[in-house]
């Protein structure tokens, strides 16, 4: 079946004629379906943000300045952001920000008070903040505060944190988040500088997505600047317990002291990641990059704020067997943050890109074999994303209007977009394909754009150059259209054939468990393992299976989770103990989404899950808590 968002044309899409946008649909949280493929390609208007309020092609925010407080006691980060503005229009007037559960205490322009009006509540998108700016002035200041409730803010209590001594406080803006801990423009396709003074309790050190001084004296007032212009879900706070390690002249580790050294001599290889990602596509345009370890109730594996990503302890393993998530946020750095979606229904641009880069990186720094089990395990976890979703969330430049952004988080904008990008490279040829990427990010440095603007670009470079190998009608299936395309790149690792013989004697009963010779086995081969069982395994399989390999009590969080899943699926009680420990420990929703749902399809494994989430809620992120709560009601 084609998709709903079939483009009318193929040369319309190659020669970026916009289509008439028919305005905001409704923004409750339903989909609703579109009348024909045709009427759905005019109404989707390229390059506009329909889950934003504000309004940049009238006047535009181009720097922010924060002087804020941080209040542990009543959870709530108050204080004042002045807003450098630019008019785009000649005569307007009036600057629409975007807010979520914001108390407005006053805006100023000159140190007068202007005139604003907040608007009605949004289920998702949140209020509008109108503002009068008086004619000749281009800064205007907004007093606020945040709630404690606020989407995009974490507020940990010293038991929540590794060191069980001190508060810890962090922010996830993406997608709409920023809008919850100050007002702004809050879309992507809006890129801001920014400056900031933070004021904590003396006793805590605050970083942020700007620069970071490694020696800093910790006093509770901490001064940044971030002179790139970034869109507002990249500005990122965190205020906790926080020491620094260095790991290269460029990379280093900040995170509680409990968790630092680990954390540095896991993550060691930081710096030639980053050296190596330069000789092929570019200087690194941030200055330094270092990575906060965060608390395990952090939702994401990592989050690419620049100059500091933010990154969850679970991929601490001991043996560098999940670093690829370095990789990839280190790769945000060219694709994602220098080159940025204009809308969420690009985010394919952002993380596809910087998925084919993450394979990329991982080859040149661990080798072929690291890469090919990589590639497929990560074509599997897509298959398994093209096989639960509908066909309308299959698509890369997907639908949402009318939804919440958060939706369009699956394997489909990462996996999907990377394979897409692999075949370009197959079809042309590596090294061609690697200087197309190059100018590319020189091309749209510190630019967000819109699937329509990449595909003029591929259309005047690519395709032009290479009109024998490349097809429009292709490049369209692959972006506008459900599935993985026929005839797409297959990976494949020699690595997996020993696996795949092993689980077969197991399964057919020619070995026990204990006779698989998996001591020289890595986490890969290990997931492909597990990932690979069939549906249905018996009690005695499954006890054959834990007593051979302590999978029950496996330290490496992905392999437990593999295990755990399986547990579920097959209700096997010597488990579910740690089933209860993994989901009230950890808050990262690609581990423990998987297994609220699976609970979720029992009255007995319902009663585990609501047990857990009602244990685990106060110290899961507000993104952890609203995308499992439905599986415990």
């Amino acid at each position: 079946m084609k998709s709903a968002i079939l483009a009318t044309t193929i040369s319309a899409i190659f020669a970026l004629s916009g289509c008439a946008g028919q305005g905001n649909t409704s923004q409750s949280g339903s989909h609703s379906t579109l009348d024909s493929a045709t009427n759905a390609a005019i109404s989707i208007e390229s390059g506009k943000d329909y889950h934003s309020f504000s309004n940049p092609e009238q006047i535009s925010v181009s720097h922010l300045a924060l002087d804020l407080d941080v209040n542990f006691d009543k959870k709530i980060i108050s204080g004042d952001v002045e807003l450098t503005v630019k008019r785009m229009q000649a005569g307007a007037n009036t600057l629409i920000l975007d807010t979520r559960d914001l108390t407005i205490n006053g805006v100023t322009a000159n140190g007068m008070p202007i005139p604003y009006t907040l608007g009605a509540e949004d289920s998702f998108l949140g209020a509008p903040l109108s503002i009068t700016v008086p004619e000749g002035v281009n800064k205007v200041t907004v007093s606020y505060h945040t709630s404690p409730q606020a989407s995009g803010v974490q507020w940990l209590t010293p038991a929540q944190t590794a060191g069980k001594q001190h508060p810890f406080l962090f922010t996830q803006s993406q997608a709409i988040h920023a809008r919850s801990f100050m007002p702004l423009q809050d879309s992507p396709q809006v890129r801001v500088t920014y400056s900031a003074t933070i004021h904590t309790p003396k006793d805590l050190l605050a970083v942020m997505s700007a620069s970071n001084d490694p020696d800093t004296a910790r006093d509770g007032v901490y001064e940044f600047d971030m002179p790139q212009p970034i869109p507002a879900y990249l500005i990122a706070l965190a205020v906790g317990d926080l020491k620094f390690k260095a790991m290269g002249k460029r990379t280093g580790v900040y995170a509680e002291p409990a968790l630092l050294d680990a954390a540095a001599d896991e993550f060691a290889d930081t710096e030639s990641m980053l050296e190596m990602t330069e000789k092929t596509y570019g200087p690194y345009r941030w200055d330094r990059y270092d990575l906060l370890i965060l608390p395990p109730s952090f939702p994401f594996g990592g989050m690419e704020n620049p100059r500091l990503s933010f990154i969850t302890p679970t991929v601490i393993a001991g043996d560098k067997s999940l670093v690829s998530l370095i990789a990839h946020e280190l790769a945000h750095s060219w694709s994602g943050n220098t080159v940025t979606n204009a809308t969420w229904r690009d985010l394919w641009l952002n993380e596809g890109f910087t998925t084919y880069l993450t394979y990329r990186i991982m080859q040149m720094v661990y080798g072929n074999d690291r890469y090919n089990m990589e590639a497929v395990l990560g074509r599997q976890d897509l298959q398994a994303d093209i096989d639960s979703l509908p066909e309308d969330d299959q698509i890369l430049a997907i639908d949402l209007r009318g939804r919440d952004p958060d939706v369009v988080f699956s394997n489909i904008p990462y996996e999907k977009g990377a394979l897409f990008l692999r075949e370009l490279e197959q079809k042309v040829g590596r090294a061609n394909f690697d200087k197309f990427l190059l100018n590319y990010f020189e091309h749209f440095a510190f630019q967000s754009i819109t699937t329509d603007q990449f595909l003029a670009y591929l259309n005047d470079t690519l395709m032009k150059d290479y009109a024998d190998k490349l097809s429009s009608e292709r490049i369209h299936q692959w972006i506008f259209e459900p599935g993985i395309p026929d005839g797409a790149p297959v990976a494949t690792s020699n690595a997996f054939k020993v696996v795949d013989d092993a689980r077969s004697q197991w399964l057919n009963g020619a070995i026990k468990a204990q006779d698989i010779d998996a001591v020289d086995w890595v986490v890969h081969q290990w997931l492909y393992f597990l990932n690979n069982m069939p549906e249905t395994l018996t009690q005695a399989q499954l006890h054959e299976l834990d007593q051979a390999f302590s999978l029950t009590q496996s330290k490496n969080n992905e392999i437990a989770h593999s295990w755990l899943l399986m547990a579920v699926e097959n209700w096997y009680e010597p488990a579910l103990p740690r089933v209860h420990s993994y989901l009230v420990s950890i808050g990262r929703n690609k581990l423990v989404k998987p297994i609220y749902k699976a609970l979720s399809q029992t009255v007995k494994g319902k009663a585990l899950a609501k047990k857990a989430f009602t244990e685990a809620k106060p110290g899961y992120h507000p993104l952890t808590v609203k995308a499992n709560e439905g599986f415990v009601e």
